[in-house]
């Protein structure tokens, strides 16, 4: 197998810089790196550009997605309140799309017809690298030599070492880290024995909740289901989401521990820190309970849990993902406002909400005096309403059914 230029999506780590000199071997091709900082910390991204060229990359590409991945992915996942499996807020889901789409723009400036990733046979990443780049380049192949060629971590140590790759080959993590600013996945080692509790050195974004605090109030605005404000001051959504992840994350926020369907069809333990993403969406659902219309808000949910579906399941360029798009944009028109919340304790509890596009109305809603609700009304509708289900008990009784 010959070919010109290999684009690689490049982490910087063992795997994935033994696959630069491995796919040149393989191939006889010259291999471009990618990398992407979407807010993962850790190594400075100079010091990765410069590891992929000192393992042979003819080109390194750093690219700063930050903005981009907040302002385009986990906006919408906060819009949609999406929540796998009612739970899991797609940390490494919604980071897939976008660095596919790096991935094909870089193939077609410096001319390759072939994409590597470094994801297993057995997860859902490769399944959201390959969709995603069959849709927005179909011409382009896909190399995955984890799962293609049995690409094991004890062989990437011997090339490393055989090969003298820059990269420290000692360290070794017992667990499998995917993170980006949307929040923390911890999988693998003692972990895949479910019976097994997480323990505290498993977590990075979060501060153990049951440790004793003062509570944290916090108030964030939305002008049509974007955040635009913390306690009033104005902030980008990636501000909101750093922001959050640091106040929520000091009350142990958004920790995670479940056993999750994966795409291929076997469960998984996963464990999960967001703080940001879980406090965004609690206040971005309370703020839609009091702005958006009963019926509209009802089928919106089923809209939520099927784009939150679509996202984990790797369609995020799909027709009808475009489609959902666009209902839930329309459903956010009314949904500003301002949401109270008291962080405290591993929870976000919304205490506020205000809105000059409120639905609720307290002289209808009141009890007390000022009440402008007709009681008188309620009668006929009841009867009406419970009628249809009136016929069927009869007819039911009569038939001895």
């Amino acid at each position: 197998m010959s070919t010109d230029r290999v684009v690689l999506a490049y982490s910087g780590g063992l795997d994935t810089s033994v696959a630069i000199g491995w796919l040149a071997d393989q191939t006889g091709a010259e291999i471009v790196a990618v990398a992407l900082d979407l807010g993962q910390g850790g190594e400075d991204m100079e010091v990765v550009r410069e590891r992929a060229l000192a393992c042979g990359a003819v080109e390194s590409i750093v690219i700063d997605g930050k903005d981009e991945f907040a302002e385009e992915y986990c906006l919408p996942a906060v819009q949609a309140n999406a929540l796998y499996m009612d739970r899991y807020p797609l940390v490494s889901a919604l980071s897939r799309p976008l660095i596919v789409k790096h991935l094909v723009k870089a193939a077609k400036e410096h001319g390759a017809n072939v994409v590597s990733h470094g994801c297993t046979g057995k997860g859902n990443d490769q399944v959201r690298f390959e969709v995603g780049i069959g849709a927005l380049a179909a011409d382009l192949r896909v190399i995955a030599p984890v799962r293609d060629y049995a690409w094991t971590r004890e062989k990437a140590i011997v090339y490393a070492e055989e090969h003298s790759l820059p990269i420290d080959v000692t360290k070794k993590s017992p667990y499998s880290i995917d993170q980006n600013v949307w929040g923390r996945a911890v999988e693998t080692g003692f972990l895949e024995d479910i019976w097994n509790g997480p323990i505290e050195d498993l977590y990075s974004y979060t501060d153990d909740p049951a440790t004793p605090r003062e509570a944290d109030e916090i108030v964030i605005g939305f002008d049509k289901g974007v955040p635009v404000s913390i306690d009033g001051k104005p902030v980008s959504v990636l501000e909101a989401i750093q922001q959050l992840n640091v106040r929520a994350g000091a009350q142990g926020i958004g920790r995670l521990d479940m056993v999750e369907d994966r795409l291929v069809g076997i469960k998984s333990r996963e464990v999960y820190e967001a703080p940001g993403a879980i406090a965004l969406i609690t206040a971005h659902m309370e703020l839609e309970n009091v702005t958006v219309e009963r019926d509209l808000a009802r089928f919106k949910r089923s809209v939520d849990q099927r784009w939150g579906e679509l996202a984990y399941d790797g369609l995020w360029f799909s027709p009808l993902k475009r489609s959902l798009d666009a209902f839930i944009a329309e459903a956010q028109e009314h949904v500003t406002g301002e949401v109270r919340m008291t962080l405290h304790g591993g929870k976000a509890t919304v205490t506020g909400r205000r809105s000059d596009k409120s639905l609720y109305d307290f002289n209808l809603a009141t009890y007390d005096e000022g009440d402008v609700f007709d009681q008188s009304l309620a009668k006929g509708f009841v009867e009406l309403w419970g009628l249809p289900s009136k016929i069927a008990a009869k007819r039911d009784q009569a038939s001895g059914s």
